[in-house]
């Protein structure tokens, strides 16, 4: 896997720098040959070839090695030893079970105990932020005259020269519930009470559902919370909470910008419809978030950099966001299933003019919905969804501005709909790219087996 046949070989070269190589197979004591660690891989890959594929250890080995391959003060190798570290704390979740991840781990460890690096410090970043500036004014009142801030305090212009632009992405949470993640993926799910749909080191939202109808397992969203987290010298931490028929224009303390801080303006709150439509900027993170009462229910919509999606916190592996990774499996709902059953209905039942259960036919559903939705996609089929299984017609509604949101946040005006086929097709492509997957890793067991003989 990290081409071990090798590493004895690189351990000798950089013996007289430091003594870092041994670890990175099986620990400082007891080193073993190259021949050993090449069969055990081999074995590790045929076991495990779906570890294997996921785990991204390599990249945090090889960004280790970049930044350490000159010969360095102590204090820029423990710099570059905590980012490695971080690196390899952010791959617990997909490298659990993984030989080279532990014995990283190990390493790491031995490393850290070796020249003394504490854990606590700076860490180096691919993408540096621009230096801070001088010390801030004397404190402001919250005032919308205030000016904007250092660069510090917007997203892109903070961002380094001759850089790629960032890459936005969108999330969105509407209706009984139906969410696309950050990687357009659509899902209907049932996720009644508490759960988290984003988590980073700048912010946190979390979502409280409720059923839609009691003793049905359609749900709807009837509190949101986010939490923005204090960032240098931009904005303190503030917490904007919504319930049903409470969606206020201020943060939880009242104010509608981040506080006292220089920057404080690049975080606001924006009223857009009172009682209806609020809208949060968040241009220090690069981040809109556009938050919806539609009937007695709350929607959620937005658009944020992949950098900021993916700053994940120290130790937290983000198995249960639902917007980096969706809806647990036994959470979703296979809504098109349903359309097929309501369909089946519908035809047996024309003869006798018969309704749903909740006052919607699947005809006159699609004939709803076809009002705001002409196009025939997921959003579409998500309100045929939703007034089947509750008849609550302001789930059309929803379903419209969850669609206008995606035309106004969504970076890719190609993906603003979302087709059955396109979700078939990704479906597919996936089961393809992992037999292939699996194909390539057994291979490259047999080829590591042969060359270490």
């Amino acid at each position: 896997m990290l081409h071990k046949c090798v590493i004895s070989t690189i351990q000798r070269e950089r013996s007289t720098v430091r003594a870092r190589a041994g670890w990175m197979v099986m620990g400082e004591r007891g080193r073993p040959s190259a021949l050993e660690v090449c069969r055990v891989l081999a074995v590790l890959f045929s076991l495990f070839p779906s570890v294997s594929l996921q785990c991204k250890i390599l990249k945090c080995n090889s960004e280790f090695w970049a930044s350490t391959s000159n010969a360095g003060p102590e204090e820029e190798f423990c710099t570059a030893l905590r980012a490695y570290n971080s690196c390899v704390r952010r791959t617990a979740r997909t490298c659990r079970g993984d030989l080279t991840y532990h014995s990283a781990q190990h390493g790491i460890e031995d490393l850290m105990s070796q020249h003394n690096c504490s854990k606590e410090g700076p860490t180096s970043h691919p993408r540096t932020r621009t230096p801070l500036p001088p010390a801030p004014p004397p404190v402001m009142t919250d005032s919308q005259e205030r000016s904007d801030g250092p660069e510090v305090c917007h997203y892109e212009r903070s961002l380094p020269r001759n850089t790629a632009p960032p890459n936005y992405t969108h999330c969105g949470f509407f209706g009984d519930p139906h969410l696309r993640t950050f990687g357009d993926d659509f899902q209907t799910c049932k996720v009644e009470g508490a759960w988290p749909l984003i988590h980073n080191k700048y912010l946190s939202v979390q979502v409280t559902n409720t059923p839609v109808v009691p003793g049905s397992f359609a749900t709807a969203t009837s509190k949101l919370t986010i939490i923005f987290k204090n960032f240098q010298e931009c904005v303190d931490q503030k917490m904007y909470h919504a319930e049903t028929d409470e969606l206020p224009a201020a943060f939880a303390d009242g104010s509608k910008n981040g506080g006292d801080r220089y920057g404080a303006n690049t975080l606001r709150v924006v009223e857009k419809v009172p009682g209806q439509h609020v809208e949060i900027q968040a241009r220090y993170i690069g981040t809109t978030i556009v938050v919806r009462q539609v009937g007695r229910y709350l929607t959620f919509a937005v658009r944020m950099p992949e950098e900021v999606v993916n700053s994940v916190e120290e130790g937290d592996n983000q198995d249960l966001y639902l917007c980096l990774h969706g809806c647990p499996a036994n959470q979703r709902i296979d809504f098109r299933n349903f359309r097929a059953r309501a369909a089946e209905a519908h035809s047996v039942s024309r003869t006798r003019s018969s309704t749903g259960a909740h006052g919607f036919t699947y005809q006159s559903a699609k004939t709803k919905c076809k009002e705001r939705l002409p196009v025939e996609d997921l959003y579409f089929h998500s309100c045929v969804f939703d007034l089947l299984s509750s008849g609550d017609i302001n789930f059309t509604m929803a379903a419209y501005y969850a669609f206008e949101d995606v035309k106004m946040l969504h970076s890719n005006s190609k993906r603003y709909h979302i087709f059955e086929k396109d979700a078939e097709m990704n479906s597919a492509e996936q089961k393809g790219r992992n037999l292939l997957s699996v194909f390539l890793v057994n291979l490259l067991a047999v080829l590591l087996w042969t060359v270490c003989l």
